[in-house]
């Protein structure tokens, strides 16, 4: 197959790239006031996944479609884990306390992913949120992982290369979304097949 045809495994990763990148960008405008950053997680996610499946009227649409649908509980669920973070960060430097962060981690990986993808209560989504971490630990444990190479390759060009800095911003967190779907959508698949199979939630 010519690898430049438009349904070559090249240009489909070549165009979730560009989406990627896209939907960082608009992350990191919609998050500029920190208390909405659940809402861009979310949208974020929303966006990404629609993106790689081929779904909605175009990424921006779906992003800011999710993102008004999904501000007020996205929100809700971000400012818990907002205190906590101000907080572990706060016990990491004083305590050194590293379990907490490892609870902060797991509810990190799901909990707007869950958001994105099912209806419920913030009290429901926050509840499956430990579900899903702790029963799909290796699956949390590979979310963390891509993560946190991000994060390894971001302190390592603000210390070594500066100039590469501003290559990995614009990739950024809309881009690891994209590698985090084919994951989150693994551990959703038995409960897509059936809404009433979902644990006190709705597919969306």
């Amino acid at each position: 197959m010519n690898w430049l045809a438009p349904d070559s495994k090249f240009m489909r990763a070549w165009s979730n790239l560009v989406d990627g990148v896209w939907i960082n960008i608009l992350m990191l405008v919609t998050s500029i006031p920190i208390i909405t950053i659940g809402a861009a997680l979310t949208a974020g996610h929303d966006a990404c996944r629609r993106s790689i499946e081929g779904e909605g009227k175009g990424v921006t649409a779906n992003y800011f479609k999710s993102f008004k649908t999904n501000f007020i509980k996205a929100t809700l669920l971000w400012l818990p884990f907002l205190v906590a973070l101000i907080a572990l960060v706060w016990s990491w430097i004083v305590l050194q306390i590293a379990p907490l962060l490892i609870i902060w981690l797991i509810g990190f990986e799901w909990v707007f992913a869950l958001q994105a993808r099912f209806e419920n209560t913030v009290a429901g989504t926050l509840k499956n949120t430990f579900i899903f971490g702790i029963s799909h630990i290796a699956m949390t444990v590979a979310l963390v992982i891509v993560d946190a190479v991000f994060v390894a390759l971001l302190v390592a060009s603000w210390f070594h290369m500066p100039g590469g800095l501003f290559l990995l911003v614009i990739l950024g967190y809309g881009t690891m979304l994209m590698l985090h779907i084919p994951v989150t959508e693994r551990v959703f698949k038995p409960y897509l097949a059936d809404p009433a199979d979902s644990p006190e939630s709705m597919q969306r």
